[in-house]
């Protein structure tokens, strides 16, 4: 299924317009902290591919690299923020990701471990007025191409924790999705990493492209 996305977004008194019946982009953020931001290199290359097949999208398959703080923030419709450990935004950091979220960029952050204690305080700067919510699992998110009744399917275990997705709403409108205790991104990556079982890794799959429709089309 293919439709039109426009994302508008206005910087600097100028207008983005990126339309997904020419190829975009989606990109990997880059932040400070310590945090092994680049963790899992092969999960969002093998998400692309599989939207391609399975959605008819046409995502650039090369992924870009974005810092918080970069303007680029801007020409990428949906983003991607992972790791184990630290992460820290500064003042123009969270002023940026802010505004690129309220103009209509979608973050999707995947909790690879280690993770929740650092993003859920850096992402309350960014937010102060807004807390992670749980989606029910009747939300769009969990019924696109792809069905999820049960919500957000756990791929890893880590400590005996239900898989979780929380979302940032915005307004009305989810600006971020939050999957913990899930590991979405080990369940992309390419079949040896991580000795996932076909099954595992396309129930990743799946939800990973449910979460790129969403943003799509939504």
């Amino acid at each position: 299924m293919k439709k039109t996305f426009y994302l508008i977004i206005f910087l600097f008194s100028s207008t983005i317009v990126i339309n997904a019946q020419s190829e975009v982009q989606i990109a990997l953020v880059k932040y400070r902290g310590g945090g092994d931001w680049y963790a899992n290199p092969t999960s969002l290359p093998n998400l692309v591919k599989f939207c391609n097949d399975q959605l008819r999208t046409s995502i650039n398959p090369d992924i870009a690299t974005v810092e918080v703080g970069d303007a680029q923030l801007y020409n990428y419709p949906f983003i991607h923020l992972t790791g184990h450990g630290n992460i820290v935004f500064d003042e123009n950091e969270t002023q940026n990701l802010r505004n690129y979220l309220v103009a209509g960029g979608f973050l999707h952050i995947d909790d690879n471990y280690g993770l929740d204690q650092y993003v859920r305080k850096e992402m309350k700067k960014v937010f102060p007025d807004l807390d992670f919510v749980e989606l029910p699992t009747d939300h769009p998110i969990y019924h696109q191409k792809f069905q999820f009744p049960d919500g957000i399917p756990k791929i890893h275990e880590h400590d005996n924790k239900p898989s979780q997705g929380f979302g940032l709403i915005y307004n009305g409108r989810l600006v971020c999705f939050y999957s913990y205790e899930s590991d979405l991104g080990d369940g992309w990556e390419d079949a040896t990493v991580h000795n996932d079982s076909d099954e595992t890794r396309l129930k990743a799959l799946r939800m990973g492209a449910n979460l790129i429709q969403y943003v799509f089309t939504d």
